[in-house]
């Protein structure tokens, strides 16, 4: 008798110079990610359902919409209610659909998946990711096309929690290069925007995580020379994890893993590259609209610090 298949399909391997990552084909996301004997990511096993969004891809938006309920170019649309407790349109439609596979090589793989035009979203798209690994660590390129007649809404983010084995959250320095912070609702949707300056939000610099319990999405983004921004989660010593985006992620997503169940509570922190704020198909707020035919692309990563 065959042995039953993983809970999260297919898992594809990649590997090169050290570095190791399990993509799979239930949502197209990440599993796993290891440099040498070091887990990178807090990811999940193969007989799991994926817990807690874990290493997963959000699109056609990321995060919340409330209501699941939104108007673009003139039309109001209802979307399915997929956080039943805040009545709201979570993460998506991709997570828990099949990818398949396009291109597979010993260090990279491209996946694609056809989104299809549904009640709530009515834009066929087809989306593709390439991840690979090297010397310079993970990376994944996102390309959307819109198979539609008319533009698309469309945002994205990425689920990946990082950690630093044997190091507790409350240990760890947090860098977010970021401004601003969105003020929240009980249903987690953003209500406001405040200064980071001077007060205990502000990670620009580098500080202890502590006790502080964050779902927080950041905002006015700080680009580096090279179009791109970082969030560092490191030790006291130097040793950590960075997430990089391009500048197409212009917020970043920071959860500290408090309301997930044990034994997953507050071991890891989600550091989530967003192109758009909660709730922008109801706001426009960095909103990207896809032209007919058009592509859209995107890159993000991530690789180990290693103390000097």
């Amino acid at each position: 008798m065959d042995s039953a298949p993983a809970l999260s399909g297919a898992q594809w391997t990649i590997a090169a110079d050290g570095h190791e990552a399990t993509i799979v084909e239930v949502g197209g996301g990440l599993r796993a990610y290891r440099v040498g004997d070091t887990e990178v990511l807090y990811g999940f096993a193969e007989d799991e359902v994926c817990p807690g969004s874990a290493g997963q891809i959000l699109a056609p938006w990321p995060n919340r919409i409330r209501d699941g309920q939104y108007t673009f170019d003139g039309t109001t649309y209802q979307l399915s209610i997929s956080e039943p407790p805040r009545n709201n349109a979570i993460h998506g439609l991709v997570n828990w659909s099949r990818w398949h596979v396009v291109e597979a090589g010993p260090a990279a793989l491209t996946i694609e998946h056809d989104l299809v035009p549904q009640p709530g979203y009515v834009w066929p798209l087809r989306l593709r990711v390439t991840w690979s690994v090297s010397v310079d660590g993970l990376r994944a390129e996102h390309e959307v096309t819109n198979l539609a007649d008319k533009p698309a809404p469309f945002g994205l983010s990425v689920h990946p929690y990082v950690h630093v084995p044997g190091v507790a959250v409350d240990d760890l320095m947090l860098t977010v290069p970021a401004q601003t912070r969105l003020l929240a609702d009980s249903r987690l949707l953003p209500i406001g925007a405040a200064r980071v300056a001077g007060t205990d939000f502000d990670y620009n610099e580098g500080r202890k995580i502590g006790t502080t319990v964050l779902d927080t999405a950041f905002g006015d983004v700080e680009l580096s020379p090279d179009g791109r921004s970082e969030v560092h989660l490191e030790t006291t010593d130097g040793r950590g994890v960075a997430v990089w985006a391009d500048r197409a992620f212009s917020w970043w997503q920071v959860y500290t893993s408090d309301m997930l169940h044990p034994p997953r509570q507050r071991q890891s922190v989600a550091i989530e590259p967003m192109t758009c704020p909660p709730d922008a198909f109801r706001s426009g707020r960095d909103l990207f609209v896809i032209e007919p035919g058009a592509q859209w692309r995107a890159a993000w990563g991530m690789r180990p610090i290693v103390a000097a």
